[in-house]
């Protein structure tokens, strides 16, 4: 079934009618996925590629029995739409806008703990379970179904490995995009718990690049809790960001070396001394994975 979605998992898509969310409703629903309605303000009463559009969050998800929630709405409005999504009791929302201020992001976050909403992203390429629901803007002809999860900071880079792991007859259970910014709903720790519970998953490759502490952190929840003989639960790693300079922004709001903070030296030595491989380039993952599984 994988971690967070599946193929029982019921979508709406806010910002259904803008450029965006109408073109990747589409695509996601080619993939199989439940959008059972959508949302934009004005538009009630109308339909995108069948799915009934409404004015409000809540009506979509009384008539509807929703359970997820994926948006495309616009930096300025993005931290209404996501309360509002999280105040109908959601279990899942995933936010696909960047650029969205962190003082937005950080309301919605602390409204989501309180309302016990899963928050994926902002600035997310989003989730995908294979062959079962695809709840984000990836493009689906790479991922297959398999025991490998996916954890990771940055959208291209997920695309790339897990085309490399497919290609190497290594499927996915699930492939998790954190997102790019400075504050996300979810981290890699998050992500090891749910992996760890998840029967299919039986083994983890995190993505992570330069900026914050995320790495290390999970680095720490490797080294004391998924060593265990008794529930073991082999990492792989890569880091991006290796040479960019201090000071510098590297594509992502969160991904920024501030003095010695953050470094990808820093991460690289926390996974190591985990005991987590650390791959040089992403095509050397496949072969790191088939040693531990």
């Amino acid at each position: 079934m994988g971690i967070i979605v599946n193929r029982d998992t019921r979508v709406i898509v806010q910002g259904i009618t803008g450029i965006q969310g109408n073109f990747h409703t589409r695509l996601m629903l080619d993939y199989g996925t439940q959008i059972v309605a959508g949302i934009t303000p004005g538009k009630g009463g109308t339909e995108v590629y069948g799915v009934p559009v409404y004015d409000s969050v809540s009506e979509a998800v009384e008539k509807h029995s929703a359970t997820a929630s994926i948006i495309f709405v616009p930096a300025p409005f993005a931290a209404e739409a996501a309360l509002e999504a999280t105040e109908s009791n959601l279990k899942t929302v995933v936010l696909i806008t960047e650029h969205i201020p962190v003082k937005d992001t950080i309301q919605i976050m602390a409204y989501a703990k309180r309302q016990g909403t899963t928050i994926i992203g902002p600035n997310t390429p989003g989730i995908i379970t294979p062959d079962e629901c695809k709840l984000g803007i990836m493009p689906s002809h790479i991922f297959a179904k398999g025991e490998v999860g996916i954890a990771s900071r940055s959208g291209t880079l997920t695309y790339e490995i897990a085309a490399e792991l497919t290609r190497a007859d290594l499927g996915q259970s699930t492939c998790l995009g954190l997102g790019g910014d400075p504050v996300v709903g979810l981290n890699f720790v998050d992500a090891l718990k749910m992996f760890r519970q998840d029967r299919e998953t039986k083994a983890v490759v995190l993505i992570g690049e330069i900026g914050g502490n995320a790495e290390e952190q999970a680095a720490e929840y490797i080294s004391s809790n998924l060593k265990s003989k008794l529930s073991p639960l082999p990492v792989v790693a890569f880091v991006a960001g290796r040479a960019a300079p201090p000071g510098k922004r590297m594509g992502h709001a969160g991904a920024i070396v501030m003095g010695n903070t953050g470094t990808a030296e820093s991460k690289i030595n926390a996974f190591k001394e985990a005991g987590v491989d650390v791959a040089e380039k992403p095509s050397d993952i496949p072969k790191l994975l088939a040693e531990k599984i």
